[in-house]
C-alpha cells in the first residue's frame, strides 16, 4: 500500500445536495496526490451519511467515514477526523462548497516554506453582511489577544502537517482558535489568500454562538499560557490577597490589644474576606497543578526533532 501524502477531513453537518460535486472536486484536485479522505458526520439528519455510504463504492480513493452519534459540534467532528488521519499531511475542508479544493494545493504548497499549519484567508468573503461584521470582530481580537497576526483566524480550509492534527486537542468551541493552540505548541503558522464562494446549496449553520466566542477566546488563552502551570495564574493574586489580610487583620490585632474596639471596623471583615479568598486561590492553583501532574503522562509534549 503506498504512502498516503495528504489526509483531507471534512466536518459536516446536513450537507447532502453538496456532497457529490464535492468529491468530484477533490477528486480532481488531489489527482497528483496520494489522498485520503476522512468525512465526519456531526449527527445529520439529512441522509448525508447514507449518501456518503453509497457514493463510497465508487470512489478510487481510500475514504472513512465516521458518523457521531448525535450533533457534537465542529470541532468534536474535527477532533475525531484527526485520530483516523494516515497523511503526513491533514487538510480541513467544509462541505459546503465555498472553500475550493484546488485552493488547498496553494496551502500545502506553503508548508514548504517552513510553516507547520498554513490557515486558507478569504479576501473576499462571499457571506451575509452580518457575518462579515462580527467575523471581523472576531478576527480582530484574537489577533490582538493572543498574539498570532492572522486575517482569518477560523476559515475551515486549512492545511498542517499531521503532527499539529495530533498535538492539538479540540472540544467545545475551540476549532476557532486552531492557529492560536498550534502557536501555543510552538508551531509556525502563517496563512495565503484564497478564492472564496458564496453557499450553493442550505443554509449557514452560523448561529448566535459565535457572539460567545470570548468566552472560548478564554479559555485558549488560558491553555495556551499556563495550560501546563496554573498556579502561575493562581498563586500570585492569591498571595498577594493572603498578604493583605494578614497586614489587615495584624494591624487590628495590635489595635485591640492596646484596647480598641475594632468589632465595627470595615477593614476586619475585609482582612477576613482577603486570607479567605486568597487560600482559595491558592488551593485551586495547588489543585490544577495535582491535575496537569496527573494528566502530564498522557499529554505528548511539544518535540521538535530526535536525533538518534
Amino acid at each position: 500500500m503506498k504512502k498516503i501524502d495528504v489526509s483531507i477531513v471534512v466536518p459536516l453537518f446536513n450537507e447532502k445536495e453538496s456532497l457529490g460535486e464535492l468529491v468530484a472536486a477533490i477528486t480532481r484536485a488531489f489527482r497528483g496526490f496520494v489522498f485520503e479522505c476522512v468525512f465526519v458526520d456531526d449527527g445529520s439528519t439529512d441522509g448525508s451519511f447514507q449518501k456518503l455510504a453509497a457514493m463510497r463504492k465508487k470512489m478510487d480513493f481510500p475514504v472513512t467515514l465516521v458518523r457521531l452519534r448525535k450533533r457534537s459540534g465542529k470541532s468534536a467532528a474535527l477532533s475525531e477526523g484527526f485520530v483516523h488521519t494516515k497523511g503526513s499531511v491533514v487538510v480541513t475542508l467544509d462541505a459546503d462548497l465555498q472553500d475550493d479544493p484546488f485552493e488547498a494545493t496553494k496551502l500545502i504548497k506553503k508548508l514548504d516554506e517552513g510553516y507547520d499549519l498554513v490557515v486558507g484567508w478569504r479576501q473576499k468573503r462571499r457571506d451575509s453582511g452580518g457575518k462579515l461584521g462580527v467575523s471581523h470582530v472576531f478576527n480582530w481580537g484574537v489577533s490582538m489577544a493572543s498574539g498570532v497576526r492572522l486575517h482569518d483566524m477560523n476559515s475551515g480550509l486549512k492545511a498542517m502537517k499531521s503532527g499539529v492534527a495530533k498535538e492539538i486537542n479540540l472540544y467545545g468551541e475551540l476549532h476557532r482558535f486552531v492557529p492560536v493552540l498550534a502557536h501555543a505548541r510552538g508551531f509556525r503558522v502563517g496563512e495565503t489568500p484564497i478564492v472564496h464562494y458564496p453557499r450553493k446549496y442550505g443554509t449557514s449553520k452560523f448561529g448566535v454562538e459565535r457572539i460567545f466566542a470570548a468566552f472560548d477566546l478564554l479559555t485558549t488563552l488560558f491553555l495556551a499560557g499556563f495550560g501546563t502551570r496554573p498556579l502561575m495564574v493562581f498563586g500570585p493574586p492569591g498571595v498577594v490577597l493572603v498578604a493583605a489580610g494578614t497586614l489587615a487583620i495584624g494591624y487590628l490585632s495590635v489595635l485591640h490589644f492596646m484596647g480598641q474596639s475594632i468589632g465595627t471596623r470595615p477593614l476586619l471583615l475585609f482582612g477576613v474576606l482577603f486570607v479567605l479568598f486568597g487560600v482559595q486561590l491558592l488551593s485551586t492553583g495547588l489543585l490544577g497543578e495535582l491535575i496537569t501532574s496527573i494528566s502530564t503522562h498522557q499529554r505528548r509534549s511539544p518535540v521538535s526533532e530526535i536525533l538518534t
